[in-house]
């Protein structure tokens, strides 16, 4: 009987089991977008401006075609979205990677060797954390509009706009890493490794990066979240994705021009997934927060 008490105490809660169902249906949806959507919307001969406003299927006027109905350019809703969600998705994923291995590398390496090496990194991210992400993203977008050339821009967009939101994100990763190499470093089996002749970047990897990688997933997965908002908030704004590219940000500043003149479900659509998907992510990492704190796991 106490060993079926501690296995439903071990078990996660049904918002985490929902929130994962959600999150892993949408990379699904994601990853077979291009299969799954009605029509590409990329693609200018698959759509009609005679089909453009549109109401979803389930109001008055509906199309059975276009089950969310159609936006200002008569392009279906759900391609739109899903299309708009693997952007969303990808660009968050990629900064998330990017601020992750930037962090982690120069947290190891401040950790590690500590001294001038530890003042230099850590003063560059007390710069840089004293700059809101937005403010930084919004930065680095605009000098990349001003000097390049607009083929360039529309080709590289969504590289310069995965550089412009991990480039503040890794701070909390480096400063996390940095913490825990530093008590790593004064354990036994890292000076025996010293001892012995190992080189550091083989400590550093083989035995001090496993012991703290945890924390890091943790972090990833809670940063994943604002990552998403933070392009949604760009593309909102219109320094992010431009609008050949249906980002669900995009979507939703494209929607908000009709919002008021009764094509309500071109901004409330895409505003929903995004909110379901930050939602799904929030709670999943708060759950990965609260299961490695060793402190709760000692209860």
């Amino acid at each position: 009987m106490a060993r079926q008490v501690q296995l439903i105490q071990r078990l996660p809660p049904v918002s985490v089991i929902v929130a994962t169902l959600v999150l892993t249906t949408m990379l699904v949806l994601v990853i077979f977008a291009p299969m799954i959507a009605p029509m590409d919307p990329r693609d200018v001969s698959s759509y009609s401006l005679m089909d453009a406003e549109i109401p979803p299927a389930f109001m008055d006027g509906g199309d059975p075609r276009f089950l969310l109905g159609t936006d200002n350019q008569g392009r279906d809703l759900v391609s739109v979205i899903l299309f708009g969600l693997r952007i969303s998705v990808l660009i968050g994923i990629g900064a998330v990677l990017f601020a992750a291995v930037m962090g982690v590398l120069l947290g190891l390496i401040a950790g590690f060797f500590g001294g001038r090496v530890d003042s230099i990194v850590m003063r560059i991210a007390d710069v840089l954390v004293s700059f809101p992400t937005i403010l930084v993203a919004l930065l680095i977008s605009g000098i990349a509009k001003a000097q390049l050339d607009a083929d360039t821009v529309l080709t590289w967009a969504p590289a310069i706009l995965v550089f412009a939101i991990a480039i503040n994100e890794w701070v909390q990763y480096a400063r996390t890493v940095r913490a825990s190499s530093m008590v790593e470093v004064s354990r036994d089996y890292v000076r025996a490794a010293k001892v012995i002749g190992l080189p550091s970047r083989r400590i550093m990897i083989r035995h001090i990066l496993p012991n703290v990688i945890s924390a890091v997933m943790v972090i990833a997965t809670i940063n994943l979240a604002g990552a998403i908002l933070t392009e949604a908030t760009l593309s909102f704004l219109g320094a992010g994705m431009p609008p050949t590219y249906p980002s669900l940000g995009t979507l939703i500043r494209i929607g908000n021009e009709f919002l008021f003149s009764g094509l309500w479900w071109i901004a409330v659509m895409p505003a929903t997934v995004l909110v379901i998907l930050v939602l799904a992510v929030n709670v999943i990492g708060d759950y990965l927060r609260d299961r490695f704190n060793p402190k709760l796991m000692a209860r």
